[in-house]
């Protein structure tokens, strides 16, 4: 018999916990907010670890089969369902998905659209300090 583990995600919206128990042998891509284009999506009560099924389709804190927790708070990872007021609403009701990666004839097939990272050149210590507001007066003379 396989082992099963519990795998946590985060909604990138409100940073609620999906624990979903699941075989390990599957290799997760990225969670987004938005379907990848050409993926196939099912819920986290079906079976997604058959052919054909690219990841799995959440809607923060109402999806059946996974667990919902609060994120954890500052210095606290234990991100217990239990954690806050009784009656708490746990999510935020958006769905998300969960990409695993995709083979096709035994290369990584990237999401349609896909574009490589960009790297971006901050400007830390050429910034303002402030607002440019309007000039007052000239001074007298």
């Amino acid at each position: 018999m396989a082992s099963v583990v519990e795998v946590t995600y985060y909604c990138p919206r409100c940073r609620a916990l999906a624990a979903l128990e699941r075989d390990p042998y599957l290799s997760d891509k990225s969670v987004t907010p938005y379907p990848l284009e050409g993926w196939t999506y099912v819920a986290p009560d079906e079976e997604y670890e058959r052919d054909g099924v690219d990841g799995v389709r959440f809607v923060c804190g109402e999806s059946d089969g996974c667990t919902w927790r609060t994120p954890p708070d500052e210095g606290d990872a234990t991100g217990d369902p239990d954690d806050g007021d009784e009656g708490d609403a746990v999510g935020c009701g958006e769905p998300f998905y969960l990409n695993f990666v995709r083979y096709e004839d035994g290369v990584e097939v990237e999401p349609a659209g896909a574009r490589e990272s960009e790297y971006v050149e901050l400007a830390e210590g050429r910034a303002p300090t402030g607002p440019r507001g309007p000039r007052g007066p000239p001074g007298p003379g």
